[in-house]
């Protein structure tokens, strides 16, 4: 009887597994490993010990890595999810994009900082603004349109909150690898939000 119970228990835990779906699970090996996890809101995540005291551009570096990182666990989602295929190509975008550019700032930080300590620093601005209206369990919930119109409320902000802080990076001294950073996600993430914006006024009349 006990084999029998015991064996129930196993079918369970191994049915509940499979049905729960790891966000980040698909994500390369290389750039998975050592990211911190936004979870699914920014009030989770915490400033690095000593972030303030960085090197501003450190502080950018590993904050918008974070920022990239809530945005590709979000774009993950549309596969699965989505109704229109306009929000499945932009999902394959920021995946692609940001996975990129992840890479890009991880090799400059390991040249230009070598070991040091994290700096992330959740008041950068523009940092809050946009992983604030982060929730992955929302958007885990929802499919079709439904989906795709929750994955645009939280999206937009998101990308803004990007713009800021890449604004913020062009108005000081910086490496110009990372200024040219800074006015690609100026220049795409706007063009980006303006898209989503449209279509949000059509699919929320359906």
């Amino acid at each position: 009887m006990r084999c029998v119970v015991l064996s129930l228990i196993l079918m369970v835990l191994a049915t509940a597994s499979c049905t729960r779906r790891p966000v980040q699970q698909d994500l390369p090996s290389s750039q998975n490993s050592d990211l911190p996890r936004t979870a699914g809101h920014s009030h989770q995540m915490t400033n690095s010990p000593g972030a303030v005291d960085a090197p501003y551009e450190l502080q950018f570096i590993d904050t918008m890595i974070v920022h990239h990182q809530g945005a590709i666990d979000m774009a993950q989602l549309v596969a699965t999810r989505a109704q229109h295929e306009e929000i499945r190509q932009l999902a394959k975008s920021i995946i692609s994009d940001q996975q990129r550019e992840i890479a890009e700032m991880k090799a400059w930080r390991s040249n230009w900082f070598g070991a040091s300590p994290q700096a992330i620093n959740m008041e950068l601005p523009g940092m809050h603004e946009g992983m604030s209206g982060m929730d992955l369990a929302r958007l885990d919930s929802l499919k079709g349109n439904d989906f795709d119109l929750e994955f645009i409320r939280q999206m937009v902000p998101h990308h803004e909150g990007a713009v800021t802080m890449a604004k913020e990076l062009l108005a000081i001294e910086a490496h110009a690898e990372l200024k040219t950073l800074a006015e690609s996600i100026v220049r795409t993430q706007t063009t980006e939000v303006e898209q989503m914006k449209d279509w949000q006024k059509d699919w929320d009349k359906k």
